[in-house]
């Protein structure tokens, strides 16, 4: 149970202005907790409700959030139970968190930017211009001009048309896309940029889980997970790596309860030990209230960074070794057994073990309780995804399951967590900058265009085709590009050069405040408000990490009478900027507009799996989208079969003095948008600047614990970049290993230091040192300098391939 003074604290409901930022020098470090959720969770929910909705309002808004005539929740992309095993708060703390921001009573209206020019909301935090509140009406940023000014949506829309009209190529322009988009609004959005000439369609899902989407394509035919919720329920052992569910997906916490209650055995693998890993208080159970709870992981590993791949290696190895292979089904549904088979014969325990950091009877242990189980599902999120080597590693993950006939029988698979609520969905619509050619053929058989074939700019080559001078406008579909991507210096300087910034969005964020020659904010409904239009009350479509879609519908009244939900607004600038084209296309953006289900009529027509799409989204709980490996073990690869890989192993040598540091989530935000100071299950609360260490690695490396530092990526072209005055804090995370948080660390990681074959930025293995606070050179979002005199330390940073 937490203490009462610091409970007492959190049900004080938060009231005023938004608080101010603090700095390194006052962050509290305290007792990091023993499990996860509890009465704690359920006081700073009601704490976080009440200061941003009221009482009532949170009351009438929460027992909505997840339910079959609710609204999804946009905290996370975790699945819904069946509609008959729903609790009555189907919803978790960080759900509580994300509606209270949505549902805010805050305003950032028209006296709000009348009030503060653009340069200083530059110089705010994330937190301050998110706690700012939700935009009313659609402001520009006039050419030359220092202050947001309200327009009309005749307007608005009149200047996105014009400027994309006057392009020179579509090409020129970058349609961006958060995975927060309902389907309807990504569907449209996806045709608006097609119809127009381009597959610029860069996304979230770039930056978080493409290499999951390559790897999986390449292994069984198709980028998405093979479980359901009942899966995680039904397995003997599920094994985790590189997630944190308690912070990131904390309603998973059940699922995992479930597991274990039934007999089911987990494993944890993560350079940190993280609480919702460990213990969880589920606070609808009397366990769960009175602090005795369910301990979840039998083994916890942790793992130095970047040893993922020889883990699960070794593990394969390891099963090898024990016959714990099912050869039947590798005969009849794979390739490529033979090959791995001799590839692994030759495994290095050396290297396994400067890769991993772990000692080999614990890796022996897990292999034992794989071979044990008969129904086991691997989980992963952005801990394994935003590494150089990716997506060899998520095949390696593959090649475990495959080696037991873990896909395709009940309790057993691959579960990719997504962060974002629809980041799938999106994908499933269309949202994607290389078009497959069934879907432009339906494109071209439902709209009567050509859809253009060239591949489009993801988010890192769009920051380089931003750099280069080959794009001009831009046009966000929510989300925060400016925060979100990496090599922050650069990407905030490119963002200056367009010509146009247009930003769907519900509140401030960084990318607002970095306008180029115009900036435009085009506010939208929020998940929990009602979407109102001539043809009545509109539902929307969202897709969970499990291919389920489903209906969502707002009940809340409008931030303000100004305010239309994005396929509104999507649909209304193309009819501005293409309705009066000669081309002969069929689409009617205005009945679209209007009515959604006409969008979910073409979705049917047009997206693989949703025929008859809004006939099965209006059923309670919606329908399952096919999945060819789970539901028949038939995998659409060009060898029909399920592929085996071959992945040699990469070991990040790093010189000394030096540490590998990953970027991650506090316990108060998700993804960029900052909820509060309060990592309560690490410890930390009061401010962000904060890098994690080992003890032992403080003591070699001469860093004392409560110190303030400079913390300083190097890179083999001689540059540094620099994330200026953190706190180091002792911390249990893996030897050698160091951890801060992003958005703010995102200047640390360059814009090239990429996944090799998904592109996906690295943020979780970046070689650092650290120098006296103030003695780098400050920058407005970092420093990208050349290095000093001391070379010596760059020699071997660039990883190598050992086998």
């Amino acid at each position: 149970m937490p203490d009462s003074s610091r409970l007492t604290r959190m049900l004080e409901p938060w009231r005023g202005a938004p608080a101010t930022d603090v700095d390194a020098t006052d962050v509290d470090v305290h007792r990091r907790r023993g499990a996860a959720a509890g009465v704690e969770g359920v006081a700073v929910s009601v704490n976080r409700g009440a200061g941003q909705m009221g009482p009532l309002r949170t009351l009438g808004t929460l027992r909505r959030l997840n339910q079959v005539h609710g609204f999804d929740c946009m905290g996370c992309a975790w699945p819904d139970p069946d509609p008959e095993h729903r609790s009555f708060a189907e919803f978790c703390e960080n759900g509580a968190k994300a509606v209270a921001e949505e549902a805010t009573r805050r305003r950032a209206d028209r006296e709000f930017f009348a009030r503060h020019p653009v340069a200083e909301l530059a110089t705010w935090s994330d937190y301050q211009l998110g706690q700012q509140g939700r935009i009313t009406e659609p402001m520009l940023l006039r050419e030359g001009g220092t202050h947001y000014e309200p327009v009309s949506w005749e307007e608005a829309i009149g200047v996105v048309a014009d400027t994309l009209r006057g392009l020179d190529s579509p090409d020129e322009a970058v349609f961006y896309t958060s995975g927060r988009a309902s389907n309807e609004a990504a569907f449209t959005f996806q045709l608006l940029a097609r119809a127009y000439g381009t597959n610029n369609l860069p996304d979230c899902s770039n930056m978080c889980h493409e290499s999951t989407s390559v790897a999986l394509a390449e292994s069984i035919g198709i980028g998405k997970g093979s479980v359901t919720l009942e899966d995680i329920h039904e397995a003997e052992l599920v094994v985790i790596a590189g997630q944190n569910p308690g912070t990131n997906h904390p309603r998973m916490l059940s699922a995992l309860e479930k597991c274990v209650r039934g007999g089911g055995r987990i494993v944890a693998v993560n350079p940190l030990p993280e609480t919702g890993l460990m213990k969880f208080d589920n606070p609808q159970t009397v366990r769960g209230l009175t602090g005795v709870g369910t301990d979840l992981a039998t083994e916890f590993l942790p793992i130095r960074l970047g040893g993922d791949l020889a883990l699960f290696q070794a593990l394969g190895a390891l099963l090898l070794e024990r016959g714990a292979v099912d050869q039947d089904f590798v005969d009849r549904h794979t390739t490529g057994f033979e090959s791995w088979k001799q590839h692994v014969a030759d495994l290095d325990w050396d290297v396994v073990d400067r890769a991993t950091g772990l000692p080999r009877e614990q890796i022996e242990r897990v292999a034992d309780l794989l071979a044990a189980s008969s129904r086991t599902v691997f989980c992963w999120a952005m801990g394994v995804t935003q590494h150089k080597h990716a997506v060899l590693t998520i095949k390696e993950i593959t090649n475990l399951a495959l080696l037991q006939g873990n896909i395709g029988k009940p309790g057993a698979g691959l579960c990719p967590v997504r962060g974002h609520s629809n980041v799938q969905g999106d994908r499933t619509m269309g949202i994607w900058e290389k078009l497959p050619a069934h879907f432009a053929e339906a494109l071209r058989q439902e709209f009567g265009f050509d859809p253009p074939a060239e591949r489009g700019h993801d988010v890192v080559n769009t920051v380089r085709a931003l750099q280069e001078g080959r794009v001009r406008v831009m046009v966000g579909l929510g989300g925060n590009f400016a925060a979100a991507t990496p090599d922050s210096e650069l990407t905030h300087e490119v963002l200056r050069s367009l010509d146009l910034n247009v930003q769907v969005s519900t509140k401030p964020n960084r990318t607002h405040v970095l306008p180029g020659r115009r900036m435009l904010i085009l506010p939208c409904l929020g998940r929990t408000e009602r979407d109102v239009t001539t043809a009545g009350w509109q539902g929307l479509t969202v897709e969970d990490s499990m291919s389920s879609v489903h209906l969502s519908v707002g009940r809340n009244e409008p931030a303000s009478e100004h305010l239309h939900g994005e396929p509104w607004i999507v649909c209304r600038i193309a009819e501005a900027l293409l309705g009066s084209r000669p081309e002969g296309s069929s689409i009617d953006w205005a009945t679209m507009a209007e009515d959604y289900a006409a969008i979910r009529g073409h979705i049917g027509n047009v997206v693989p799996g949703c025929d008859a799409y809004d006939a099965k989204v209006q059923r309670p709980g919606g329908f399952v989208l096919p999945h060819p490996p789970r539901d028949t073990r038939t995998f659409e690869t060009p060898s029909g079969r399920a592929e085996i890989a071959v992945n040699p192993i990469e070991v990040l040598e790093v010189p000394e003095g030096h540490l590998l540091l990953q970027t991650l989530r506090s316990h108060d935000q998700f993804n960029t948008t900052i909820y509060g100071h309060d990592d309560r299950y690490r410890g930390l609360a009061g401010g962000r600047n904060v890098v994690m260490v080992h003890p032992d690695d403080l003591s070699a490396l001469g860093l004392a614990d409560g110190e303030v530092y400079d913390v300083v990526s190097v890179w083999t072209d001689g540059s540094e970049r620099v994330a200026h005055g953190y706190r180091v804090v002792s911390y249990p995370t893996a030897r050698g290993c160091a951890a801060a948080y992003y958005p703010e660390c995102n200047v640390l990681v360059p814009l090239d230091h990429v996944a090799e074959g998904s592109n996906c930025p690295a943020s979780k293995a970046v070689v650092v040192r650290f120098a006296p606070a103030g003695s780098c050179e400050r920058h407005d979002s970092g420093t990208r300098v050349k290095a000093g005199t001391d070379r010596s330390h760059r020699s071997d940073v660039e990883p190598h391939h050992l086998s």
